[in-house]
């Protein structure tokens, strides 16, 4: 997924369409959190402007992630639809390209490269936080387990340990006599 600056204006009037399998296995060692990750499928188009050359990308692939609840491993399918510009030439009238929407980029040497836009688009999709649901139900499979328990806000926690239930016991009676 690199051309050279001349292959790309080559592709200026017939167009550039891409369709490729991209290795990005590297990104389980720039986060921890991805167990596993599938070579992602990338398609698109370019469209030209001047001296500026967008791709129109569509990266498709799939990671593992553990859940945020109990650690499992859970499959994170993704769907990403970046579009990334390059101005191809340095502007000679001293204008600088900025658009609102877009974020424009600058050929370093003479190769336009997406393997790295595609891999910080990827690091930009995983979710904060995955939790692992059942495929029979859409609840989540454990509410509690050995030593530990899922509470939510709503939930008042006001359990009496059976220990200490005897001792409420004590004071009341206590009271009662005087």
């Amino acid at each position: 997924m690199k051309w050279s600056i001349e292959q790309l204006k080559s592709f200026k009037l017939k167009g550039l369409t891409i369709d490729e399998e991209v290795n990005v296995e590297e990104l389980k060692e720039r986060n921890t959190d991805i167990r596993e990750i599938t070579p992602v499928h990338v398609t698109g188009e370019t469209s030209f402007h001047g001296n500026k050359v967008t791709f129109h990308l569509t990266v498709k692939g799939k990671m593992v992630l553990p859940c945020a609840n109990t650690l499992e491993d859970v499959d994170f399918p993704f769907v990403l639809r970046p579009m990334e510009t390059f101005v191809l030439e340095a502007n000679t009238n001293g204008l600088d390209f900025e658009v609102e929407d877009e974020e424009i980029h600058q050929v370093s040497g003479n190769t336009v490269d997406l393997v790295p836009y595609i891999k910080e688009n990827i690091l930009l999709e995983i979710p904060i936080r995955v939790v692992k649901y059942s495929s029979e139900s859409e609840e989540m499979p454990k509410k509690s387990g050995n030593g530990w328990e899922v509470i939510t806000r709503e939930q008042p926690k006001e359990k009496v340990d059976p220990r200490m239930a005897g001792l409420a016991d004590f004071f009341n009676k206590e009271n009662e006599d005087n």
